[in-house]
């Protein structure tokens, strides 16, 4: 990827490239009902120009104004929503408790969502589809259902959620970390991230952490009735979170974990992505690999990091391969010298090159 095609020289403010950019508007959008959801929206950029509909992470992390700074104000018409159950999106896991958010909260419910936006919003032809993460795996499962309204993916750190890519982060030799706590194992993240790690296990008594997932998710299940069963579900969502907000980056700030930390952040964080995962992604297994077939013809971008703990670049690989393997080889494949996050340096270079270089729509 060259990166000398920067926007250094376009007509971009300084707010915008700096700074916090500013909607052009914002909404509440009911998507259904028994519970009533509804999905937080903001749209940045230009009112008439090429849609990009933005997919957050988790699942069950939200979006914020810096995320518009990928792509060209006077160019593209950006949209970021907060999916189901978190952000500002109504109700949430952290204001009505998992029994109600977590209802009608799978992914068939989120990929008609991005078709009910479009609707409410007017975007009548095809969009760019911009996904990190989850995100990723949200976008790849739109375009595959709904190719017909995507112009193109621009991916960032791909998430395929196969068992062994989720045992690679949560599980790790946690089966026997009372025994042997720095024992290499098994294949796993805490491999760069011990203390981190550690934190992390040490939430599970010893006897449960053979299924270190399952442990999670039994204490989210929970309806607290005491202060004391409140604080331990609080507490196991923060530890959830802030340990996968810490691996994200390459070199993690140790000293503010930020908004994982944040309690109402860290119980819809926490819980969806449990709840997801207890359930597969509400996916047929290798769903996305199995139907690489259907991306035929779309312009796919990918940039993953090289050293991604949550995501590891090996899920960038097999993705690749699987379209090489239909005829439906990415645009381009870019491996950036970061981590996880979308904000390390050379990945927000990558994808901000990527944005101002697409084809027109």
């Amino acid at each position: 990827m060259n990166f000398s095609n920067l926007r250094t020289t376009s007509k971009v403010t300084t707010e915008w490239k700096y700074g916090q950019p500013t909607a052009n508007k914002s909404g509440l959008l009911q998507v259904d009902t028994a519970p009533d959801h509804k999905l937080y929206w903001e749209e940045y950029g230009n009112p008439d120009g090429e849609p990009v509909m933005f997919l957050h992470g988790g699942p069950g992390g939200a979006c914020a104004p810096p995320m518009a700074r990928f792509f060209d104000p006077q160019r593209y018409r950006v949209i970021l929503f907060d999916q189901r159950g978190c952000g500002k999106s109504q109700p949430t896991v952290a204001s009505a408790g998992p029994q109600v958010a977590l209802t009608h909260n799978t992914t068939d419910h989120l990929v008609d969502d991005i078709n009910k936006l479009r609707d409410a919003l007017g975007i009548t032809g095809r969009m760019h589809v911009f996904g990190g993460s989850w995100g990723s795996t949200l976008a790849l499962t739109y375009a595959i259902r709904h190719a017909d309204k995507v112009a193109s993916l621009i991916l960032r750190g791909i998430f395929l959620g196969a068992t062994e890519d989720l045992l690679y982060m949560y599980q790790g030799n946690a089966a026997a970390f009372t025994q042997t706590p720095y024992a290499l194992t098994e294949p796993g993240a805490y491999i760069a991230y011990p203390d981190e790690w550690k934190a992390f296990v040490e939430v599970i008594a010893p006897e449960d952490r053979g299924d270190i997932m399952g442990a999670y998710k039994a204490i989210f299940d929970m309806v607290p009735t005491t202060n004391a069963e409140r604080q331990r579900q609080l507490e196991a969502a923060v530890a959830w979170s802030v340990w996968e907000g810490t691996i994200s980056n390459m070199i993690p700030d140790t000293a503010d974990a930020g908004k994982f930390g944040e309690a109402d952040f860290a119980l819809c964080f926490a819980q969806i992505e449990a709840h997801f995962f207890a359930n597969g992604l509400f996916l047929e297994p290798d769903y996305i690999v199995r139907n690489a077939d259907k991306l035929k013809g779309l312009d796919i971008h990918i940039v993953h990091g090289r050293f991604d703990q949550v995501c590891p670049l090996s899920q960038a690989s097999r993705l690749v391969a699987a379209l090489e393997e239909v005829g439906a080889p990415p645009a381009s494949y870019v491996k950036t010298d970061a981590g996880h996050s979308a904000m390390e340096g050379q990945t927000v270079l990558a994808l901000t090159a990527i944005m101002d270089g697409l084809p027109r729509i």
